[in-house]
């Protein structure tokens, strides 16, 4: 970005960014920033996840159709959650016009999307994990790394 104030992104915002594993001869392209606010919002957390946008649309199972209502762009597009990266916050890119927020619903169905992309199939999810010598819910683990990201 041409200006040096921090690039503080939210989840739900699409931005522009040159993708890492992208043709080096590609331009910008739209993604959806995926990762917790706690974590976008943080100084020191350099990096956000990503899932890029691509108006090829080919309806495959771990894509989302979005619409140009929902996200702004001049026409439709698909949210490819196989694709989900890391980059670099002062790699993102405002867009020349305001864009929409992805809604929480929308968000979620990219976020299982991403889980399916993984090989885990709906209803596989329910993990348990061996912690300090007892059993503790997955749940209870996010919710700790998530509060990690608070301080």
């Amino acid at each position: 970005m041409a200006n040096h104030q921090p690039v503080r992104p939210r989840r739900g915002e699409i931005w522009f960014v040159r993708m890492p594993s992208g043709p080096s001869d590609k331009g910008a392209r739209p993604v959806v920033v995926v990762s917790l606010d706690a974590r976008n919002q943080h100084p020191r957390a350099s990096t956000v996840l990503v899932v890029p946008l691509s108006t090829s649309l080919r309806g495959v199972g771990t894509h989302i159709r979005l619409e140009p209502g929902e996200t702004g762009l001049p026409e439709a597009c698909e949210a490819q959650a196989e694709n989900i990266s890391s980059v670099r916050k002062e790699s993102l890119n405002l867009p020349r016009s305001p864009l929409r927020t992805i809604s929480g619903t929308r968000l979620r169905q990219i976020a299982q999307c991403v889980v399916l992309a993984m090989g885990i199939l709906p209803g596989e999810l329910q993990v348990e994990t061996q912690r300090h010598g007892g059993t503790e819910k997955s749940a209870e683990v996010l919710s700790s790394s998530v509060s990690q990201w608070r301080t």
